[in-house]
């Protein structure tokens, strides 16, 4: 081990003597950039590009490059980067991550990046957390790169399609990771080239990668249209599920966060429902039903992890305490948390189009991030995205003092300490920036201190609107600002006057979060570029990580130092430690569960990959898909006849074979058994395939001319390919979240779901062919044929609830009308029973 980490930590020197040899080559240019006018600076790009074009490499080009940036950054920005920026911006063209701490000018720094490689024409994404971080960076660093005659566009979730293709189409794209992971479903999901928005994936920067392709990453992406579902058993579910009593009726696991009935609790449910047995397969919907009425109930804890406005449930963003417009949880229960809070019970979604984030980025020919922490989680980023981290020096020395954690025996005791420690400082100016994990936790400090009459900000989910406002003025003499884990994510925290002399910035924790990187995060808004500063956090035992992970261990740590008082406190590294200790098996666990994501989404990947390149290929076509038409007529007629012939001859069902010519390829009355008999399998393929091949070559005639036939062929395959593939996507979705039932039977759930899923896929391809071939042999022939979606489509993300991914789905709503099930007909949950007598009950 001590041999290893000598290796990793020579090796990080040399990169970094590389890293300053580079720096120093662009500093060289300093002098002659400076000596060049507007014109002559502008004109560098036309001249770099020339040189691109005639061969040299960018890594050629890039001293010189990133001098041409620099100086125009010097003229236009009133920015002139650092040294230590020169090597960052290194480390993102090299398509790694340079980790670079609070306030040391990510933003400029990959300002330098991001010219060298808009300079090919192939486009640059640089990707942040938020529209409003787009939206300011593409308008201020916009400046930059319009100086130096590059476009810039800016991708966000308002713009028409044309608009995206036009912001697409520049040099430079600015975008969210949420709206160019949709725009890469939904144009998989169009049915002309003209209405595809993006260009193939070039390269991204992508800002905070440490939040978009790790903490975003444990969910999937969802494109999704509304299923026919009633709404009447969440009400009836939830009246019920409220009069329960835990311990007695439901048991709570604490630390894996589930729930579960207890034997009372299921003879209560089977007395409430009239039923003989709760887990017949007959009541498999009720079940579903009852388990998401518990978990809306007793796990998810209104303003922690949702917020109900305006009649809405919206959820929270555990990592940045931001709301999550437009995405629901999935799997029904979001809807159980509707009912739970009595507002209107929204339609639940079904799945037409997925992928992670992983699987998105994965894609880019070049991919880099910026975040001032992400070396916790180097390990990750090396095995799934094959991209290293480099720890940059800072530009100044950090002199921030991080003081030793203060653990008390209860969360009452903590939070009194809090107010006393905000009281002290306030009264002295020195600015505060209380950091916490809830939006509850932050309303309660925030009675707490107006109780104290201290005047404060709140910076929470309900009020993130104004959080660059509030930000801007944290550190301001005398200035407190309560704020949850978004703590401002991407803007800086600058000190007012007079601020230095009183310590800086003082930053307070009131808990640890379940990650490392989130603390380390809260903790860099203070000391940056060189500023005094101070960052304290306190714990209690009755906080959730405590209680999910440290409080054995450290009861036990507080039995040897002898603490019983109820308002005792410790200090010590050791506790540190302990804490710390607790937070690896979290970001173990939940590693775990994102590496589990992308094994699955694999599956799903190279299905996808096959799909969308046929679809593309379909699209695309100028000339004649009659060759690749005909192929699938073949592999039809020849999955059919080797269906019905593999037995003995004796044996052969030659009349399905002649039912199935009469339905899918040629007339019925055209064809008898006489024809096929006496001849071998491949005779009959043969026979049949020049019969098709007839009728085929009669309907194209038909048509007035190659592009009508054309036309037509595009028409029928999409409309096909996209019905199958969308209830294919819905089927993998429902096999996904029953295939973990496999492991009691002592098999890998994730073999049997590449095993199944194969076998799904394979039958799918057959069904397509099938399909285009009987659509195309049997429809009428009509002239102007126009091309369709399948479906409207919903855009939707999957939010993290219990760490398990199949819970959670985001939905931005598009109406779509929803067939009302009729009171005798059959229950739409497949018991057989009708709808009054089943999930109608009550209505």
């Amino acid at each position: 081990m001590a041999n290893f980490l000598r290796k990793m930590i020579e090796n990080d020197k040399k990169e970094l003597k590389r890293l300053d040899g580079i720096a120093n080559q662009v500093e060289r240019y300093a002098d002659d950039m400076e000596k060049l006018s507007d014109e002559q600076l502008r004109a560098k790009t036309d001249e770099f590009r020339t040189r691109y074009q005639n061969g040299e490499t960018l890594d050629e080009l890039l001293p010189e490059a990133f001098a041409v940036v620099r100086e125009a950054a010097k003229r236009v920005l009133g920015l002139y980067p650092y040294h230590v920026q020169l090597m960052g911006g290194v480390v993102l063209h090299d398509g790694n991550i340079p980790e670079m701490k609070t306030g040391e000018g990510k933003t400029l720094t990959a300002t330098m990046p991001v010219y060298l490689n808009a300079l090919t024409g192939e486009g640059v994404h640089v990707v942040t957390v938020n529209e409003y971080l787009a939206t300011r960076d593409s308008t201020e660093m916009g400046e930059l790169y319009n100086f130096l005659g590059l476009s810039v566009g800016l991708n966000i979730n308002s713009k028409t399609a044309d608009e995206k293709r036009e912001a697409y189409a520049c040099d430079i794209t600015y975008s969210t990771n949420n709206e160019l992971g949709f725009d890469y479903l939904r144009d998989n999901m169009v049915v002309y080239r003209s209405q595809m928005v993006q260009r193939p994936l070039n390269y991204a920067i992508v800002d905070e990668v440490d939040s978009i392709l790790i903490d975003e990453a444990r969910t999937p992406l969802i494109i999704s249209g509304a299923a026919e579902k009633s709404t009447a058993l969440y009400t009836r579910t939830d009246n019920f599920i409220k009069r329960l009593r835990e311990d007695d009726d439901y048991k709570i696991d604490v630390q894996s966060k589930t729930i579960g009935l207890t034997e009372q609790g299921i003879e209560k449910a089977e007395d409430n429902f009239g039923l003989e047995n709760l887990y017949d397969l007959e009541n498999t919907a009720l079940t579903h039903h009852l388990d998401q009425a518990l978990r809306a109930n007793y796990i998810m804890i209104r303003d922690i992890d949702y917020v109900v406005q305006e009649g809405k449930v919206l959820i929270v963003d555990q990592f940045t305490g931001r709301i999550m417009d437009g995405r629901r949880y999935s799997d029904g229960l979001h809807q159980a948390i509707e009912a739970k809070e009595g507002v209107e019970i929204e339609d639940e979604t079904k799945t037409m189009a997925t992928i992670t984030f992983q699987n998105y980025f994965r894609m880019y020919k070049k991919l880099s991030g910026m975040t001032g922490t992400a070396k916790t989680e180097e390990e990750e980023f090396r095995e799934i995205y094959n991209i290293e981290v480099i720890q940059i020096p800072t530009n100044q020395p950090v002199i921030r003092e991080d003081h030793a954690d203060l653990l008390y025996p209860t969360l009452e005791s903590k939070f009194k300490a809090v107010v006393q420690d905000i009281k002290e400082r306030h009264r002295k100016g020195q600015p505060i920036l209380v950091g916490t994990v809830a939006v509850e936790t932050s309303e309660l400090l925030s009675d707490m201190l107006n109780n104290e009459k201290i005047p404060h900000e709140v910076l929470n989910a309900k009020n993130h609107f104004k959080e660059a406002e509030i930000i801007m003025n944290a550190g301001q003499k005398g200035a407190v600002t309560i704020a949850t884990n978004m703590a401002g994510r991407g803007t800086d925290i600058k000190l007012g006057l007079g601020v230095v002399e009183l310590g800086g910035l003082a930053v307070i924790g009131t808990e640890r979060h379940e990650s490392r990187r989130i603390d380390n995060q809260l903790r860099g808004r203070s000391g940056r570029q060189g500023d005094p500063g101070v960052s304290q956090f306190y714990l209690s035992l009755e906080d959730d990580l405590m209680k999910r992970f440290g409080s054995e261990r450290i009861k036990a740590f507080l039995d040897r130092m002898k603490v019983e008082e109820e308002d005792a406190v410790i200090q010590s590294k050791m506790l540190t430690k302990q804490v710390e200790s607790a937070q690896k098996r979290v970001e173990g666990n939940n590693y775990d569960t994102r590496k589990n994501v992308l094994q699955y989404d694999d599956v799903m990947r190279e299905q996808r990959e096959v799909i969308y390149k046929q679809r593309q290929d379909v699209i695309m076509e100028e000339k004649d898909l009659s060759p690749q038409l005909l192929n699938m007529v073949r592999r039809t007629i020849s999955r059919v006849v080797d269906s019905h012939t593999q037995l003995e001859k004796d044996n052969w069902t030659l009349e399905s074979i002649v039912d199935f010519a009469g339905n899918a390829l040629i007339h019925e009355d055209s064809i008898s058994v006489s024809d096929l008999e006496n001849k071998t399998p491949e005779e009959m393929k043969d026979l049949l395939f020049e019969r098709a091949k007839e009728v085929f070559e009669a309907k194209a005639a038909q048509l007035h001319s190659p592009e009508q036939l054309l036309e037509f062929e595009k028409v029928v395959i999409l409309r096909v390919v996209d019905t199958k593939w969308t209830d294919h996507i819905d089927a993998m979705d429902q096999l996904r979240q029953s295939i973990g039932l496999r492991a009691y039977g002592q098999n890998n759930p994730l073999v049997e779901y590449q095993t199944e899923g194969y076998t799904m896929f394979e039958d799918m391809v057959g069904a397509i062919e099938y399909e285009v071939t009987r659509l195309f042999m049997k429809a009428e022939i009509r002239q102007n044929v126009q091309r369709e979606q399948v479906a409207e489509p919903q855009e939707t993300h999957p939010v993290e609830a219990d760490g398990d991914p199949k819970n959670l789905t985001s939905t931005k709503r598009m109406p779509k009308k929803v067939q009302k099930v009729g009171r005798n007909d059959p229950c739409p949950c497949g018991s057989g029973k009708k709808y009054k007598n089943c999930h109608g009950k009550g209505e």
